[in-house]
């Protein structure tokens, strides 16, 4: 009996599950803005995986970099989602974004 394909779809399971969470968090730490780097990381180790000379190895970084490479997709639509208060937002990344960009310190009533 070969199990390695239900221990497959079981950690291909996880892996994507997985993503829904870590999207969530780095959106909600960080915030979109490194989608970008994101995909590359992932897209990096699907390529990297066609190098790896064995099937399990392979197969596990080609699951784990697609997971990586969709979650990026997901990131602009996910701070969407807290923009429209689907999702909590955090208090300190939207003071940061307060502060930076033009304007900045600008006080009201100053000429």
């Amino acid at each position: 009996m070969n199990t390695t394909g239900i221990l497959f779809g079981v950690f291909t399971f996880l892996a994507i599950g997985l993503g829904f969470v870590w999207v969530i968090k780095l959106e909600y730490y960080v915030g979109a803005r490194v989608a970008r780097a994101v995909a590359a990381l992932g897209a990096a180790m699907v390529l990297a995986s066609l190098f790896v000379p064995t099937f399990l190895p392979s197969a596990i970084m080609g699951v784990l970099g697609g997971t990586l490479f969709w979650g990026a997709t997901e990131l602009p639509a996910q701070e969407e989602r807290v923009t429209r208060g689907l999702f909590p937002a955090n208090p300190r990344k939207q003071t940061r974004k307060a502060t930076e960009g033009p304007g900045a310190g600008e006080t009201e009533g100053r000429s």
